[in-house]
């Protein structure tokens, strides 16, 4: 007796069968979708705290809490992180966050605040500029220490700006003097103002240039200023774009530094 063969299964079966299984596959994936959706929006998921970390000396859970949350889009599961992100970088102070989602309803975020280290801009202008040369804006009224120096330049400067301050500071150091007002000219020249009230033309040319300058008055300064009965901290002005010297004004004097002095 012969075994019985398959009845084979026409196409247009076959064809209907799997459009059957795709379309049970496809209503499938919708149902679980929209059960998700429906789930995701239950009150239970809406972001309802904020834990914080990192620098947080202007704000706190709390107040981030009060301010950002009300301005977040989307339950838990909804939520754009990045736009969450961007939320929190929009605050004054907030320099750069990274934002978690914590199960089932809470942001866990990591925030790195603006360290001022300078004003920027002519003076009453309220901006602020970082450690990293950014200029920024923030309430003043709550910088930790209010006698920072006015750095002020062309725009896209800030960070050269930044540097020579940085660079020019200890130099100061040996005669106790502070630096208040560090500028850079459209023309590239540098000015600065000391805390004892002496203005100071720097003049152009790349940081070692300056720097040169600089170590030449620093060097004969005080043996300049004894001759005339006066210390550094008295000067009223000084100006190192001289080719063959420095100018310096101390009250009813003005004279010139020769190469001569400068080679003792």
């Amino acid at each position: 007796m012969k075994p019985t063969e398959p009845i084979a299964v026409p196409i247009d079966v076959r064809l209907m069968n799997a459009m059957a299984s795709l379309l049970f596959a496809v209503a499938a994936v919708l149902l679980v979708g929209a059960v998700m959706g429906w789930v995701g929006r239950l009150p239970v998921f809406a972001i309802k705290g904020v834990t914080v970390t990192g620098d947080v000396s202007h704000y706190n859970a709390i107040t981030l809490q009060a301010n950002v949350i009300p301005r977040l889009q989307g339950t838990f599961f909804a939520l754009d992180v990045v736009a969450a992100r961007q939320v929190f970088e929009a605050i004054p102070w907030v320099r750069h966050a990274v934002v978690q989602r914590e199960f089932p309803n809470r942001l866990k975020v990591r925030l790195q605040e603006h360290q001022a280290e300078a004003y920027w801009g002519p003076e009453g202008d309220a901006r602020l500029i970082n450690n990293f040369g950014e200029v920024f804006e923030a309430n003043i009224g709550e910088l930790e220490r209010e006698n920072l120096p006015r750095l002020n330049g062309p725009q896209g400067q800030s960070v050269a700006v930044l540097g020579m301050l940085h660079t020019l500071e200890p130099l100061f150091e040996p005669l106790d003097m502070g630096i208040d007002v560090v500028e850079l000219s459209p023309l590239v020249s540098w000015h600065i103002e000391l805390d004892s009230g002496t203005d100071m033309e720097l003049g152009g040319g790349s940081t070692t240039e300056v720097v040169q300058r600089l170590h030449t008055f620093l060097r004969t300064v005080t043996q300049v200023t004894a001759r005339y009965q006066r210390k550094p901290e008295q000067l009223a002005s000084v100006d190192l774009r001289h080719r063959d010297g420095y100018a310096i004004r101390l009250t009813g004097v003005e004279t010139m530094v020769s190469d001569k002095l400068k080679k003792q």
